[in-house]
């Protein structure tokens, strides 16, 4: 792993002092609240939260957890957060793992709140995660700041109105919106004009909000002028997409789109296969985000498979925290694990990125002071400018998404090519869309 450097401070400079971080269930360390001797050069640590599905269905999204873990604490062992009174407070980081279960991440979070009593909780990754998370922080005034769910599902998932949001979390991320965009300007490039549509929409979070008649895919495939198939929503862990495919099938869609988790799509993709139905056009979220996931489907059946893009190497974009540009992080990750780069892998940077501005930024460490700081906050991160000041509806901030496509190597394994950028111009593009070839 490469060094991480010593950042210049935004207050007053002050002797670096080593930090203590722990990655471990629960902790026992110094209480809560963070609240240091304002009379001295050194404070209680202050005690983050961190909650990923590290293990089940979605363990994919936490396969740079370990990485990002043992970056933050190489880093807030030479940068201890200082505070807005120059106190300097080391870092101790209590990592918990949702099982991919949303009771177990409400579980996990009440945990930290009620028995580790951390100041703040970051959290990511769908909102089967994020979503009761974040209400079990709200619940007990604690701060929260989550990431890596279309923010349609995590704010009106939680009961959130355009007027009326909530007091202590926040969330960064794009937005359904975004993902339409990006697709329809794969489909115009890979299907026919006035061809169909296929839903695949899981029951849960992310697949009901998807199939909303009001903001979701269904007004929006019509606005394109085409028409659509929605067999209802399937539960999640289906092994039989039989009857999904024959009516898509029957109505000769060319386009497949949709929001599984990862397993249930490689069962779905090698259902389509074996069962003669040929789309041009395979544009599919969450499920497809990652190279594991798709060499699961084999050396060329993953080809061409279309996702969104929330963050590539290429991205123009910086960590405040270390420096590194996108392209950096991606390489110190790849020799530090042996692994390809995942997209979650610069969420995860960010979200450390957002927590120590707004406990730097606060007046005090109390859960009222952080929480009006990050409504307050922008901030330029290694996933672009992530500003809560600027809606699209209270406690969300918004993130660049571009469209890419997956195209096989020689060897078995995949690149994730960035195809589309028709909302993020900035970001650039390394080739065209193309259709799906057997």
């Amino acid at each position: 792993m490469a060094a991480i450097p010593k950042r210049p401070r935004r207050g007053a400079l002050a002797t670096l002092a080593a930090g203590a971080l722990a990655l471990s269930g629960c902790s026992a360390g110094l209480g809560g609240g963070g609240g240091g001797d304002a009379t001295g050069d050194s404070g209680e640590a202050i005690k983050i939260g961190y909650v990923t599905p590290q293990t089940g269905a979605l363990a994919l999204f936490g396969a740079a957890d370990a990485y990002v873990l043992d970056a933050m604490e190489a880093y807030f062992a030479e940068n201890p957060i200082v505070t807005s009174d120059g106190v300097e407070h080391p870092v101790e980081i209590i990592a918990k793992d949702t099982q991919s279960d949303s009771n177990t991440a409400a579980q996990v979070a009440s945990e930290l709140i009620l028995q580790d009593e951390v100041d703040l909780i970051l959290v990511s990754s769908t909102p089967d995660t994020v979503n009761p998370v974040s209400d079990t922080c709200e619940a007990n005034q604690v701060v929260c700041i989550s990431s890596v769910a279309p923010w349609q599902a995590y704010y009106f998932g939680r009961g959130g109105t355009p007027e009326q949001g909530f007091d202590y979390t926040f969330h960064f991320f794009w937005g359904i919106e975004d993902a339409q965009s990006n697709y329809n300007a794969i489909w115009e490039a890979t299907a026919p004009a006035g061809a169909g549509v296929a839903l695949l929409l899981p029951n849960d979070p992310d697949g009901n909000a998807w199939a909303d008649p009001a903001t979701g895919f269904p007004p929006f495939i019509e606005s394109v002028g085409r028409p659509y198939t929605d067999p209802g929503r399937y539960e999640n862990g289906t092994a039989d997409f039989s009857s999904q495919i024959s009516q898509y099938a029957a109505a000769g869609d060319a386009i497949v789109t949709g929001v599984p988790i990862p397993p249930d799509f490689t069962t779905f993709w090698q259902q389509v296969v074996q069962q003669g139905y040929h789309p041009t056009t395979a544009t599919i979220a969450k499920a497809i985000l990652f190279p594991a996931a798709v060499e699961a489907l084999g050396p060329q059946l993953g080809n061409n498979l279309s996702t969104e893009v929330w963050w590539h190497p290429t991205v123009p974009f910086t960590s405040s925290l270390t420096g590194q540009s996108a392209e950096e992080l991606a390489a110190d990750f790849e020799a530090a694990t042996g692994e390809q780069w995942t997209q979650p892998l610069g969420f995860a940077e960010a979200l450390f990125e957002v927590a120590v501005a707004a406990l730097e930024g606060a007046p005090s460490l109390s859960a009222e002071d952080i929480a009006a700081t990050v409504a307050g906050l922008s901030l330029d991160t290694v996933v672009g400018t992530v500003d809560w000041t600027s809606g699209p509806v209270p406690n969300v901030a918004k993130t660049p998404l571009t469209g890419g496509q997956w195209r096989a190597n020689g060897d078995g394994t995949y690149e994730l090519v960035i195809v589309v950028n028709p909302d993020a111009p900035e970001i650039p593009t390394g080739g065209s869309p193309e259709p799906i070839t057997w």
